[in-house]
């Protein structure tokens, strides 16, 4: 009778085999990351997933307006004076992106680039000649003509 027995360096390449096919097990069941979006002030960068994100497909009338509604993740601080900096992956600028301020469209076209520079004092108007706001709620919203395919939540606080 005989027995089957493995060498040294066969055990070691069936245990590689085995760890590399566990390992793609795994990253088959990883979600896809969405792209990502940065906002920069003074050296300081914040950046997040979308909020909402149906892998550059428009996303569900249903789903905007809850979508636009949801509270930011990410915040940063903002003087007055600061240039508040704005960057989308390049997969966003080709499409276009624009901004929204609490929920209301900002700009009528898109912007095709990856990145932007707004002064901060834009923000904290409140638009109807009141005191200026202590915080605002900024989305980046990639869209291609009317439908909407990505946003991204930011919080802007009103610094000194």
């Amino acid at each position: 009778m005989t027995s089957l027995r493995m060498t040294a360096k066969g055990r070691r390449t069936a245990a590689a085999l085995g760890a590399v096919s566990a390992g793609l097990l795994v990253l088959s069941a990883c979600d896809k990351p969405t792209p990502l979006a940065t906002v920069t002030v003074n050296g300081t960068s914040e950046n997040t997933e979308a909020a909402c994100y149906s892998d550059g497909k428009a996303i569900g009338e249903s789903e905007i307006k809850s979508c636009l509604q949801k509270e930011a993740e990410k915040s940063i601080t903002v003087g007055m004076d600061d240039k508040v900096r704005f960057g989308v992956d390049p997969e966003v600028a080709e499409t276009g992106w624009t901004l929204f301020i609490g929920g209301q469209q900002a700009e009528q076209e898109p912007f095709k680039k990856t990145y932007r520079s707004i002064p901060g004092n834009v923000f904290f108007s409140s638009g109807q000649g009141g005191p200026a706001l202590k915080k605002a709620q900024v989305s980046l919203v990639q869209t291609d003509g009317n439908q909407l395919k990505g946003i991204w939540h930011f919080e802007l606080k009103k610094g000194e």
